[in-house]
């Protein structure tokens, strides 16, 4: 093997030239993910068809049913409840800035696909990022970035919603801090916060390294440029238009058990969104305590992406809901936890016949039952991808957790560098751990 590939896959540095192949690599993904639109590119999204040509995309979708057609700026918008905008200040931000670069006016076809084109070009800029954020992250593993940059979970869900810009905050977020620059770490954590809630729980995984290494002082300033960059965003929209920009809270509170969730399962017991809510809030503190416990337990201070893997997956996994764009929040962190090719392409295979099920499934609740009537087949494919999906993250969070317990085994450190990501911690003496770690 000679050429662009074997230069990619032997980079141990990001130099410019693997800097230029990654991002090359990113855009033949790019055309792959604009490719798996094009049905409805073409055809328009409408109906249930476009749930079985599998091109189903938030962007379109609000962009008639929002006001944004019409030029209304979230939370400004006057509109009932139900066509709020039910996503973070961020988010609605941007959704409400693109909108008035489409020229025109009205939801028409024209619009509808520029408005989409538009947040896909933007998207594509978000994962191009987060790619080479990733290959300097990873630091003698540039190489592992090529995941990220090919990963088919990306390419089949990067136009589904604006999921890649909370995305990449967190990855920037997490190479600032390799860094040694705290601060600014905070700040994107908090901008990602802003735009998705998950960027938040970067700030556990460096709450239980800073208390392990005695550096509390650092956890301390990104949790309050976190807080302040947070403000800064929400603030205005608080005191100019609270109803409505409270509305992802009280939603994400209220909403109803939905799609591949694993409390679908359990909606027999006649619980109410409220109180799915509480029961998956209650697990997800639980997980985090145990995730704490390992963090400062383990013989040798856990990397930062280990312990962030865990905490996002336990939040994946015990959530309401499991859009299937929400792969992407884990897939830099697996690449940064446990960069191993097989296992990453079996995950990512799982991944991509969840993604299939979720829209026939989809298909079949728009059409009111025509799509695969008389038949159970969508059900138990889609029953087989939620199993498959939370079985497969479970295993990589055992692995991770192996890898933690038996640092041999970690391929990051197999070289015997320490954590590339802990900037201003590593190689420093642990300060404070739990018994379990003192009688190793």
């Amino acid at each position: 093997m000679t050429g662009p590939v074997k230069t990619l896959l032997e980079a141990r540095r990001a130099t410019r030239t693997v800097v230029w192949l990654l991002l090359a690599a990113t855009a033949v993904g790019a055309v792959l993910a604009m490719l798996s639109k094009q049905w409805c590119r073409v055809n328009g999204w409408n109906g249930a068809e476009q749930h079985l040509h599998f091109c189903y995309s938030d962007f379109a979708q609000l962009f008639g049913t929002r006001g944004l057609a019409d030029r209304l700026f979230p939370f400004y918008t006057g509109l009932p409840a139900e066509q709020a905008m039910e996503y973070p200040a961020l988010l609605a931000v941007v959704a409400g800035v693109t909108a008035f670069m489409i020229p025109g006016t009205g939801d028409t076809a024209v619009r509808q696909l520029a408005y989409f084109d538009l947040n896909a070009l933007l998207s594509f800029g978000c994962w191009a990022v987060v790619v080479v954020a990733v290959a300097y992250a990873a630091r003698n593993r540039s190489r592992d970035a090529l995941m990220v940059a090919l990963a088919p979970g990306i390419i089949l869900t990067s136009t589904l919603n604006w999921d890649l810009w909370a995305v990449m905050f967190a990855t920037l977020a997490m190479l600032a801090w390799a860094r040694e620059r705290p601060v600014v770490a905070g700040i994107l954590i908090g901008l990602g916060t802003a735009a998705k809630l998950y960027p938040l729980f970067l700030l556990g995984a460096v709450l239980v390294l800073c208390w392990r290494a005695g550096r509390m002082r650092d956890f301390w300033s990104a949790t309050g440029a976190a807080v302040a960059a947070w403000l800064v965003v929400n603030v205005p929209f608080m005191l100019t238009a609270y109803e409505e920009w409270s509305r992802f809270y009280t939603f994400s509170s209220e909403r109803e058990v939905s799609f591949s969730s694993m409390w679908l399962a359990f909606t027999w017991t006649g619980l109410d969104g409220k109180d799915f809510s509480l029961v998956s809030n209650g697990l997800f503190a639980l997980a985090c305590a145990g995730i704490a416990y390992l963090g400062l337990s383990a013989a040798r201070r856990p990397r930062m992406a280990q312990l962030a893997f865990l905490i996002v997956a336990a939040f994946v996994l015990l959530n309401k809901v499991y859009s299937p764009q929400f792969v992407m929040w884990l897939i830099p962190l697996y690449v940064l936890a446990r960069p191993k090719w097989r296992e990453f392409l079996l995950w990512q295979a799982i991944e991509v016949f969840h993604w299939a099920a979720v829209w026939l499934m989809s298909a079949k609740i728009v059409s009111g039952g025509e799509v695969g009537a008389g038949s159970p087949l969508i059900e138990i494919l889609y029953g087989a991808g939620i199993a498959a999906h939370m079985a497969m993250v479970v295993y990589l969070c055992v692995k991770v957790v192996g890898d933690i317990r038996h640092p041999a085994r970690d391929v990051v450190r197999a070289d015997g560098s320490d954590d590339p990501l802990a900037g201003r911690l590593e190689h420093r003496p642990d300060a404070f751990t739990l018994p379990a770690a003192q009688a190793r």
